[in-house]
């Protein structure tokens, strides 16, 4: 996604002075495809831009980049802005936001409800969380990314509205990966039950962008299974903490999580169907 950000923004004729990754050479490949520097230090970014992106994994990489002992990016970050667009925790957007404030830096949370497609086409679905000032300072540059943007209110709440959103998804994804194959398993033609079910109240989004691969076990990443899983547990714990049961979330959760124990997470969120599928889970601890 941050590969396919920075090449919009270089295409949008903004000038992307350097790249990080924690794969050196994956950083050094980009940045000599966008003609900038491959930093090899957190605070090298930070002194280089004006505006830093940042998408990572999960909670610890993202409390890793900011404040790791040592080399982090709000080292000499004094009137820098960061716009993070990793799915986190709402309350480690919190954090970093006080941190970022702290050192005289702006922080704005960027939440991104959509795909590596998407992030290439400057045709994002942004959510974005955090102080006004700074929302309104990141928006020029947002609107050659986005096709959409809402600014939903002060930092965590956006990412809450994106933890929503996955967790919807995610549910959605693995009711149409039962649906598909029971229809498999009673000797229905799949395609014409993906037709019906876009004229129905089956009908979703999951099932355009996944209905086919599941049937034709094609699930070449887009949106990980390790990821969703990651993701309906951040709702999950928002719900938890409220004293709410979900449990749609949770058994799509525990499905996802099976992906990863039988060392599936690598795939698409449409390999859940490997799962759902006659005789397909068989192929435990396998490729697809």
């Amino acid at each position: 996604m941050g590969a396919n950000m920075a090449r919009r923004l270089k295409d949008r004729s903004f000038h992307v002075t350097a790249v990080y990754d924690t794969s050196r050479a994956v950083a050094t490949e980009l940045a000599s495809e966008l003609g900038c520097a491959a930093a090899q230090d957190l605070s090298e970014v930070t002194a280089a831009s004006d505006m830093i992106f940042t998408v990572v994994t999960d909670d610890n990489a993202m409390r890793q980049i900011f404040a790791g002992t040592g080399d982090n990016l709000l080292v000499n970050a004094r009137g820098k802005l960061f716009i993070n667009c990793a799915t986190i925790s709402p309350e480690v957007h919190v954090e970093i936001e006080k941190l970022a404030n702290k050192t005289g830096a702006q922080s704005l949370e960027a939440c991104m409800a959509s795909s590596i497609t998407q992030a290439r086409e400057g045709k994002l679905y942004l959510m974005c969380g955090g102080n006004e000032d700074a929302f309104r300072k990141a928006e020029p540059i947002l609107k050659e990314l986005a096709a959409q943007i809402r600014f939903v209110g002060k930092a965590g709440e956006a990412a809450k509205v994106k933890a929503l959103v996955n967790m919807v998804m995610n549910i959605n994804t693995a009711g149409l990966a039962e649906g598909l194959g029971l229809g498999a398993a009673l000797g229905l033609d799949l395609t014409m039950l993906r037709q019906v079910f876009a004229q129905t109240g089956a009908n979703s989004r999951v099932l355009e962008t996944d209905g086919e691969d599941m049937q034709n076990r094609e699930h070449s990443c887009f949106f990980s299974a390790a990821h969703a899983a990651k993701d309906s547990g951040i709702a999950l714990e928002l719900a938890r903490n409220l004293g709410l049961d979900l449990p749609l979330a949770r058994a799509t959760k525990e499905q996802y999580d099976r992906m990863i124990a039988e060392s599936l997470g690598d795939l698409d969120k449409s390999g859940i169907a490997e799962l759902t599928f006659k005789d397909r889970h068989k192929h435990s601890g396998k490729r697809v």
